[in-house]
């Protein structure tokens, strides 16, 4: 009996893990200076953002209204202003990057 119960319980961690992994969250890039106004994709935001980070801000990306701050900073390069789809583990209002795909149509 303690052998299913140990088994039963190690089965709930490994699923849980399973799940755990990466959650995709698509969004604009923006940068720290600029937040939520860079909510929409364009050429504008583009060059904004990329200036603003050049100048020592960080990229962020804005989904759903909220603000998200990024650990991966190299992975942005070049997709200020953009429609990304970031995939990762996300923990209140920080994401982990495991990956990020400019989002395409």
């Amino acid at each position: 009996m303690k052998k299913i119960g140990f088994l039963m319980f190690a089965l709930f961690v490994f699923c849980g893990l399973a799940l755990a992994g990466g959650k995709s969250i698509t969004g604009t890039v923006s940068d720290s200076h600029c937040g939520a106004k860079h909510a929409a994709a364009s050429s504008d935001a583009a060059g904004c953002v990329e200036h603003c980070v050049s100048g020592g801000a960080t990229y962020v990306l804005v989904s759903g209204g909220k603000v998200y701050q990024l650990d991966a900073q190299d992975k942005f390069k070049g997709m200020g202003g953009k429609e990304v789809t970031v995939t990762g583990s996300v923990k209140g209002d920080s994401i982990k990057v495991e990956s990020v795909a400019e989002k395409t149509s």
